[in-house]
């Protein structure tokens, strides 16, 4: 059911554009309408055109995150992507981001605290009327205020209600996360004194920082902050209002510090640090943008070009400028250096920040440099972002200059388990304390985070193979009995690209002179988890119409080197499927595809295999079964980056050749 729901919302955009293809224009309509909304007590759907698409029911609650979806859209195709693939911060990851940075309020609460989710501005607006009819008034108490607490307010450092100032987001999108904030302030401040919630309201706004680099998505998220405010009760929609602070006080404060800037190429436009950044920035390599562009490919390289020549004070803006260089990981450098010497930010980036090659300067730096001091794991379908199977890593950083000793691992977290109370995470979450000196061993100094799973029993055995194995030589080190003095073991991608050579790859057919072609299809597990090949050209219990006959002969030129038997592991494996990696011996003379990783080793290695096992082929059958072990397996899921095998990810198993001990006279170069 709640899938069809949201095939629903998610079609309600799509009509949408198929009525107006005018982003702009339909954002600009939408907070109209909801504007209208909030003056006239009417529903938003009665308000907007006729031949809009009808508004799902469950769109109807939230309007801030019908807006959040449809700038996310606009963000995608000003970036060359489909608005299928955009999506906006969930309300709920955002509720439980502000809550984990939440401090200790310096005001009591004079109710009882709403046992739901449902906050009373979002109920239409003749349900709130009737609703706060039957409300009884809030007895009168008095405020206590930490004498510490209240200087830092008095200071602008942070809000009765227990805000860090300023607080910033680097690209604010519509500013979903400062909405959120003002929600909170709503509900800590219900019942109060009116004086002192439109005084901290007005000491909120005044520390807001937001800033983005479309002028669309800026002129937006200050109507949005605006409408979201007077929907909460704590901006007056005209005039003066007892305990609201004047709409024409907030317009202003909103001019002055919702900013259209680029975060990553220009100065931070306050002279106050921030003391708390949350954000959600873009995930984009930067080979990804303006496709479809008429000048796309030289926009990319210049903005490239300009993001590596940037400096500041003390060097270039940017150390993390590696490989495909992908837009978050220069958000969280710059915020980073913009962050205040107490400042604590938090970042929502994808997972594969936690263990991929490229993403291992950004981990240094953290580590080094400042306080890592948190991770929130999301894993895979975790439903929070409908239709992305990719994992999420929410990152608590510290400015403190000191180094990261231990690192909290938190999860995987679940969507269940998000809270907007507490922590901002169920208690029943599991947490892991990585110690800097574990750690070390762990990933050899990359700073890798392991994927752990939720189960007790489960985590403990991973953990126990992560202590264990990580003793044991890895297969690319240079001291590896595998390596000589002229070559360590080197993991190759397979020699024939399917895209580009699909005329040369066809369905087997035994009748005709052709070489065999294998894909990752036929690598094939039987009953008792041993891994084998299922090729037409080695076995002939294959149906004709089976997947493993089509695309599995190569008819191409005959130029391509003939490989003598080698071993070759699966390079795509389903996150959802029991192993990570399945390794076979490819028989000689055959054509291995891209979605294959091969182990090459030079003519030295080969010898020394063979010294071993009597002949080639033994050895290698022989090595199969060690890398194709139980234990090495859940190694690989845990340092898992994505679905795509890495070749570093197989250069990196470490592998113990125990049975070459028991071989006389053999001995490394």
């Amino acid at each position: 059911m709640g899938r069809n729901m949201q095939n629903g919302v998610s079609g309600w955009y799509a009509r949408l554009d198929r009525c107006l293809n005018d982003r702009a224009e339909q954002i600009n309509i939408w907070l109209a309408a909801w504007e209208e909304s909030l003056k006239t007590h009417q529903p938003i759907a009665a308000l907007l055109p006729k031949d809009w698409p009808t508004l799902p029911a469950n769109l109807l609650t939230d309007p801030g995150h019908v807006l959040d979806h449809l700038l996310a859209r606009h963000d995608a195709e000003s970036d060359g992507r489909s608005p299928r693939g955009a999506h906006p911060t969930p309300p709920r990851l955002a509720d439980s981001v502000i809550t984990s940075e939440m401090l200790e309020t310096t005001i009591q609460p004079k109710v009882k605290k709403q046992t739901t989710n449902m906050h009373l501005a979002d109920l239409p607006p003749g349900f709130q009327k009737h609703i706060k009819k039957l409300n009884f008034p809030p007895a009168e108490e008095e405020v206590t205020l930490d004498s510490d607490a209240l200087e830092a307010v008095q200071r602008g450092e942070r809000t009765s209600s227990g805000i860090p100032l300023p607080f910033s987001d680097m690209s604010c999108g519509g500013g979903i996360f400062h909405a959120r904030m003002l929600r909170k302030q709503s509900e800590l401040f219900e019942g109060q004194d009116a004086e002192l919630k439109k005084e901290d309201t007005l000491r909120l706004f005044r520390g807001f920082q937001l800033i983005d680099v479309d002028s669309l998505v800026v002129e937006s998220t200050k109507k949005r902050l605006l409408l979201e405010s007077i929907r909460l009760d704590l901006v007056s929609m005209s005039g003066e209002q007892e305990g609201k602070v004047a709409r024409k006080d907030v317009e202003k404060i909103l001019e002055e510090n919702v900013v259209c800037s680029d975060a990553l190429q220009h100065d931070w436009p306050w002279t106050q640090s921030p003391r708390l950044i949350i954000a959600n920035p873009p995930w984009l390599r930067i080979k990804d943008r303006f496709r479809g562009m008429e000048d796309g490919s030289q926009r990319r390289k210049d903005l490239s070009e300009t993001l590596r020549n940037l400096k500041n004070d003390d060097g270039p803006r940017f150390s993390t400028m590696r490989g495909n260089v992908n837009l978050y990981r220069l958000f969280i450098e710059r915020g980073m250096q913009i962050l205040s010497e107490t400042g604590q930010m938090r970042v929502v980036a994808p997972d594969s920040l936690l263990r991929e090659q490229s993403s291992h300067p950004l981990r240094k730096l953290l580590v080094e440099k400042h306080s890592w001091r948190e991770v929130w794991a999301i894993e895979e379908a975790n439903l929070l972002f409908p239709g992305m199977t990719q994992g999420v890593a929410i990152l608590g950083i510290s400015s403190t200059p000191h180094g990261t000793e231990t690192l909290n691992v938190i999860g995987p977290v679940t969507r269940s388990d998000l809270r907007r109370v507490g922590t901002g995470l169920s208690s029943r979450v599991p947490s892991f304390s990585l110690p800097r000196t574990r750690w070390v061993q762990w990933a050899r100094s990359t700073w890798a985070v392991p994927r752990l799973p939720r189960d007790q029993i489960e985590r403990k055995h991973i953990l126990s193979i992560l202590d264990n194995m990580s003793e044991l030589p890895r297969l690319g080190d240079r001291d590896h009995w595998l390596a000589t003095q002229e070559q360590t073991v080197k993991v190759r991608v397979g020699e024939i690209d399917q895209t580009a050579h699909s005329s040369n790859i066809s369905s087997w057919d035994k009748a005709r002179a052709s070489r065999p072609f294998i894909r990752g299809v036929h690598f094939t597990e039987d009953e008792d988890g041993s891994v084998y090949i299922r090729h037409p050209a080695f076995r002939k219990d294959i149906p004709s119409r089976a997947n493993e006959r089509q695309l599995a002969m190569w008819s191409g030129v005959t130029e391509i080197q003939s490989y003598g038997p080698r071993l070759a592991c699966q390079a795509i494996v389903n996150a959802h499927q029991e192993r990570r990696l399945r390794w076979a011996v490819i028989p000689k003379g055959c054509i291995l595809g891209n979605s294959v990783n091969h182990i090459e080793m030079n003519q030295a290695i080969l010898n020394r295999l063979t010294a071993t096992k009597g002949n080639l082929e033994n050895a290698l059958e022989w090595m199969c079964q060690q890398l194709n072990q139980r234990d090495l397996d859940d190694w690989a899921k845990a340092w898992s980056a994505n679905n795509n095998v890495n070749n570093y990810e197989l250069e990196m198993l470490p592998l113990q050749l125990d049975a070459v001990k028991e071989v006389s006279g053999i001995m490394m170069d």
